[in-house]
Formats: structure tokens, C-alpha cells, sequence
């Protein structure tokens, strides 16, 4: 009886060891050699990586692996390693893991391409390779993995254009290609993807057409194309695209674009179409848009009058309509209890300001229009205006021959003597700010929308500035995610020498994937392009680096104008969300001649009437409210006069 109820045991034991799972033994000796490629000392290559409760399975585990066990044999299905800053190129044992689900390699230094053996992870489903140094061409190889549900590529270094083999991944719901350096048409065979809800395809060099077929992925929330060399006009085939909740459209090129596909699209909370060549007159359906929090319709060619029905949108926080040919007079009751900012800038508006202007919290911006100053309590906003008209006389105006602003910083003096102004005043979203005696004046235009920290529009560092001896002058900078602008007032005429100081010091330029970003953005001055793509960390050799910039300008009619404007270009989330848009340190500009030039190309000069006034106060801080005119209109004669039209964009 002994004897068998030992046999049974032991029986019982061979039985329960059989039935324990073990790792598939090839996936086993392929994880270690990631390991120790990447040396990920946190997982224990001296255990099976199946092993049940392990550390590194919970979804909140970094790096990790997780396993299915459901069989026999365990085999390995999610793998992450994310923001590690693991390097070098993509190893060939990462393939042997045949049963992948979901690989989150984002945010680290790998390098090299990626390689065509990706194809033969055919049960993909999340695939994470964004925020990375990633190069060649993106593989047709990836089309096979039909099983997807996001694919992630974007902030790489790719060249050439989209494979057409994307068109496969019909369970698609989420595309970020954002940044990626792919270029060329958007093929057409990505029609196919009739589950996309979100794509994300800005600061890419594709060319042509904006694809009519978008229109047709109809599941689409999330629609990110800005920054490209694409062409318009906005397909009306967008009209079907009713679940939109964010639609970002910018910097089209070629044909004008209308409103006309915005009708059912109630569910949108973020309508931003800046710079599409938008023509026409703003459609009385965006009064059924209740959700709408941010509308930017700026540096476009509109035309009529601001719907009054825009004051019964009581969920709108910021309205850009800045840049437009919009007239007429703002609704009374335009400033609902949520609106935040509000910029109509360079408009031909006029009539007075609406009411509740003094409303806490508020910035507004109507720079550039004709909009009846009187109404204004601040009478160095009104006295401003007569004396730009020529009504009266200037106090503290004597005619200057250099001016010199400390960017988003207290004043500071030079080795060399030059004083530069305290700009330190705090910005809002619409906004414009002039010194006290009347030397220049700033304007800040857009929102950070994602931005973590909130609202900044002032960057700081207390790191040492190299190549230069003046450290402190770079460690803050006026920044901005749309359009700012720098007028020297009160100037003589003639020929002026510029110098743009710039530094990057919200961008980093260590090993880390924090390195990665770029920042891209236009200089105009006196309304000509005078730096395109411009990435101030390219030009210094890293961040943290000083760097000037010296350019020209003439003077014709006593007022020069700087513009910092961001055209869409470079990433949008490196080191953190809403890290973008022009940045600069310090301006210093000189006369160097009294004489001014006639060249024909100031045919191409657009400054116009301006006309300025800022609104809000919060927490004690007062921005000072300003309106002036500055209209300059080019003559046979090459000189410049102050008339009463509105610019044009």
C-alpha cells in the first residue's frame, strides 16, 4: 500500500512539472541579447522572462515584458523600452520574437534604418518607433503587418516618401508620422485606411494636392497636416468628416481654400486652419460648433464682417482671426464669460471696442485695424493714437537712431555699453505691449495649446550661455507659438544695421532623446523674408549657444517692424508637449546711414496701418493697452507714407 501511494506521488510530480510552462527557448536567448545590447540590467536574464508576477510584466513596468502563457510554451508579446535612451541600430534577435503584439520603443537614440525583416511581425498590433534617429526610407516591409491598430514613426530622420504598402493596414486607428522627414505625394492607396481615428502628418515635405480621399476616412477625430509643401484647396469631400473633434490645417500653398466643407462638423473642440489661403466669408454654421474652445482662422484672405452670433459661443476660450481682410465693426457682446484671448489684428475693423474689455483675464490684440481708441480708460493708449495720426504732439518722442530690447528679461548693459530695454512683461495669448517712452512696442499672437507648464511665453534658463561673454543676455528669450513681432518707433530715416540675438535654451542638445528637437521659424523685417527655416541650434553648433545674427533694414517712415513667424515647421513635442514656434534673445538695431535705398525689391515691403491696443490684467499684473497706426504704402518715388488702409495678406 506503501509503495503505491509513493508511485502515486511521484507520478502526481512527473505530471505537474510536465504541465508547467516554459518560454519558447529561441525568444529566451534572443531577449538576452537585447539585453545586453542594450544593457537593460533592470531585467534578470538569469530568469525566465515568463515567469508569473514578475516585476517587469505590470503594464506600468519600464523596460518590460510581458508574456502568453496560454499554451505550453510561453511566448513573449509586449516588449517596452521606452524614453531609456537605448542606442544604436535596430538588432536582427529583435525579430526572432515572431509573436510580438505591442513594441514601444519611442522616445530613445536608436539609429540606422529599419530594417525589412519588420515585416515578419505579422501579429503586431501597437508599434512605437517615434521620437527617434531613425533613417533611410520607411520600409514597404510594414504593410504586412495588417494586424495594426497604431503605428508610430514620426520625429525620425526618413527620407523619400510614404510606402503605398501602408494602404494595407485596414485595422489602422492611429498614425503618427509627424516630423519623420518622408516626402514627396501622399499615396493614394492610403484611401484604404477606413479605420484611422487619428493622423498626425505636420513638418513633412509632402507635395501636391491635399488629398481629396482624407475625406473619406470618416472615422477620423484627430487631423494634424500643417507645415508642408502641400497645396490647397481644403477638399470639399472634408465636409464628411463629422467625428472631427481636433482638425489643424496650415501653410497650404497654391489655390485658395473656402469654408464651405464646415457644416456638420458640431463636435469639434480645436479648428485651427492658419495660413490655407482661406478666402470668402466665415459660414454662420460655425454658430452651431458648441463645442468649439479654439478657433484660428489667422494670416488668411477673409473677407465680410465677424458673425455677431460668435458671442453666443460661451465655449470659446481664444478666436485668431488675426491677418484677414475682415470689416465692419466687432459684435458688442463678442467677449463671452470663457473667451480668453481675442486677436483681430491687421483687419480693415472699425467702430469701437466691445464691452466688458476690462474683463479679468482677458488679452486682446486689435493691432492693426481702425477700431475707435476713445472708448479706452488707459489714455496712453488713446494719447498713443493721436500721436501716430499727427493729432498731437509726442511727449517724449525725439526722433531716435537706435533702439535695443532685452527679450523677455529685465535691462541689462552690454561690455560694450549698449543698454538694452526690460521686456519682461508678461504676454498674453493677444497681445501687445509698448515701452514706456514710446521706443518699440512687441505683439504676441497664439496659444500653446498643449503645453504642460501653461501659458509661457517667456523662456529661462540658468545654465552659462557659450560663445560669448555676455552669458546673461541669452538666458531668457520672448517666445511664441504663432507670430511675434518687434517696431522700433520714432526712428530717423535711412539704413539701419539689425542684429537678432538668439540662443536655444528650451530645446536640448545632449545624447538623450531629449536632443532631438527642432525648432524652425521665418524672420521678416520691414515685411521681407530675410530667414526661412530658420533653426537657431543648427546655425549656433548646439543649444546653449550664443548666436547673432546681423541683417538690414531701411527706414522710411520712422518705424521698423521684426517678425518672428512660425510656418508649421519643425517638432512640436521635444523635450515637452508645445515646444515651438520663434524664439530670440535680444534686438539690438543702429542706424548706419541717413540715407535711405529705392531698390525695387521693397515693392514686395507689407507693414501695415497699425493699429494696436492690448486688454487684460490677472493676479496685479496690468498690460499696458497701446493703439497706434502704421500703414506703409510703397511710392514710385521708393519712400514709404502713413495711410488709413488695412494690410493685406
Amino acid at each position: 500500500m506503501g509503495v503505491l501511494t509513493v508511485s502515486f506521488f511521484v507520478l502526481c510530480i512527473i505530471e505537474l512539472v510536465a504541465a508547467q510552462t516554459t518560454t519558447d527557448r529561441d525568444e529566451v536567448a534572443a531577449l538576452n541579447k537585447l539585453i545586453d545590447y542594450w544593457n537593460l540590467r533592470s531585467l534578470n536574464s538569469s530568469i525566465d522572462p515568463c515567469t508569473q508576477n514578475a516585476t517587469w510584466a505590470s503594464k506600468d513596468a519600464n523596460p518590460r515584458v510581458a508574456c502568453d502563457c496560454t499554451s505550453n510554451t510561453c511566448h513573449i508579446t509586449h516588449l517596452k523600452i521606452y524614453a531609456l535612451d537605448i542606442s544604436g541600430e535596430i538588432p536582427p534577435e529583435l525579430f526572432l520574437l515572431k509573436k510580438l503584439v505591442d513594441l514601444n520603443l519611442g522616445q530613445n537614440v536608436l539609429s540606422g534604418p529599419i530594417p525589412a525583416e519588420i515585416g515578419q511581425l505579422s501579429n503586431m498590433q501597437y508599434l512605437s518607433l517615434g521620437i527617434n534617429n531613425l533613417t533611410g526610407r520607411v520600409p514597404s516591409e510594414l504593410g504586412n503587418l495588417t494586424k495594426l491598430v497604431s503605428l508610430s514613426f514620426g520625429s525620425n530622420n526618413f527620407f523619400g516618401p510614404l510606402p503605398k504598402e501602408l494602404g494595407n493596414l485596414t485595422s489602422l486607428q492611429q498614425l503618427y508620422i509627424d516630423s519623420s522627414g518622408v516626402s514627396g505625394p501622399i499615396p493614394q492607396e492610403l484611401a484604404g485606411l477606413k479605420s484611422l481615428q487619428i493622423l498626425w502628418a505636420s513638418d513633412n515635405l509632402f507635395t501636391g494636392k491635399l488629398p481629396e480621399f482624407i475625406g473619406t476616412l470618416i472615422e477620423l477625430r484627430d487631423l494634424r497636416v500643417e507645415g508642408t509643401l502641400l497645396e490647397g484647396p481644403i477638399p470639399s469631400s472634408f465636409g464628411a468628416l463629422t467625428k472631427l473633434e481636433d482638425l489643424r490645417i496650415g501653410d497650404l500653398r497654391g489655390q485658395d481654400s473656402s469654408l464651405d466643407f464646415l457644416g456638420s462638423q458640431t463636435s469639434l473642440s480645436i479648428l485651427s486652419l492658419r495660413n490655407c489661403r482661406v478666402s470668402g466669408r466665415i459660414p454662420d454654421q460655425l454658430s452651431t460648433f458648441t463645442k468649439l474652445k479654439y478657433l484660428d482662422l489667422s494670416f488668411n484672405k477673409l473677407t465680410g464682417e465677424i458673425l455677431k452670433s460668435f458671442q453666443d459661443f460661451f465655449s470659446l476660450e481664444y478666436l485668431y482671426l488675426g491677418n484677414n481682410n475682415l470689416n465692419g465693426e466687432l459684435p458688442a457682446n463678442i467677449i463671452s464669460q470663457e473667451l480668453m484671448a481675442l486677436d483681430v489684428s491687421f483687419n480693415p475693423l472699425s467702430g469701437n471696442l466691445p464691452l466688458n474689455i476690462a474683463k479679468v483675464g482677458l488679452s486682446m490684440n486689435v493691432l492693426g485695424t481702425s477700431i475707435n481708441a476713445n472708448s479706452l480708460q488707459d489714455r496712453k493708449a488713446s494719447g498713443m493714437l493721436h500721436c501716430l495720426q499727427g493729432n498731437m504732439k509726442c511727449t517724449n518722442k525725439i526722433p531716435s537712431s537706435s533702439f535695443s530690447i532685452k527679450c523677455g528679461g529685465t535691462e541689462q548693459r552690454s561690455a560694450s555699453g549698449v543698454k538694452f530695454d526690460d521686456d519682461s512683461e508678461i504676454l498674453g495669448a493677444a497681445s501687445l505691449y509698448t515701452s514706456p517712452d514710446y521706443q518699440w512696442a512687441v505683439s504676441n499672437t497664439g496659444s500653446f495649446i498643449s503645453n504642460p507648464n501653461g501659458p509661457q511665453y517667456i523662456a529661462k534658463t540658468d545654465s552659462q550661455i557659450r560663445g560669448t561673454l555676455e552669458s546673461e543676455l541669452y538666458k531668457t528669450a520672448r517666445v511664441s507659438p504663432s507670430s511675434l513681432r518687434y517696431y522700433g518707433l520714432g526712428l530717423k530715416n535711412g539704413k539701419y544695421r539689425v542684429e537678432l540675438h538668439f540662443a536655444e535654451i528650451a530645446m536640448e542638445d545632449s545624447v538623450s532623446w531629449k536632443g532631438l528637437g527642432r525648432r524652425l521659424f521665418d524672420v521678416y523685417i520691414q515685411g521681407e523674408r530675410v530667414l526661412e527655416g530658420f533653426n537657431i541650434q543648427r546655425e549656433a553648433g548646439g543649444s546653449k549657444r550664443a548666436l547673432v545674427k546681423t541683417l538690414e533694414a531701411n527706414v522710411t517712415n520712422t518705424i521698423m517692424e521684426i517678425h518672428f513667424l512660425w510656418a508649421g515647421r519643425g517638432t512640436c513635442c521635444i523635450p515637452f508637449q508645445s515646444t515651438y514656434g520663434p524664439l530670440v534673445s535680444a534686438i539690438h538695431a543702429y542706424q548706419v546711414s541717413d540715407e535711405t535705398s529705392s531698390s525695387s525689391e521693397s515693392n514686395k515691403k507689407r507693414i501695415g496701418k497699425v493699429v494696436g491696443i492690448v486688454v487684460g490684467c490677472a493676479g496685479g499684473v496690468v498690460i499696458i493697452s497701446s493703439i497706434f497706426y502704421l500703414w506703409w504704402k510703397k511710392e514710385a518715388s521708393g519712400h514709404t507714407r502713413v495711410q488709413t488702409e488695412s494690410p493685406r495678406k
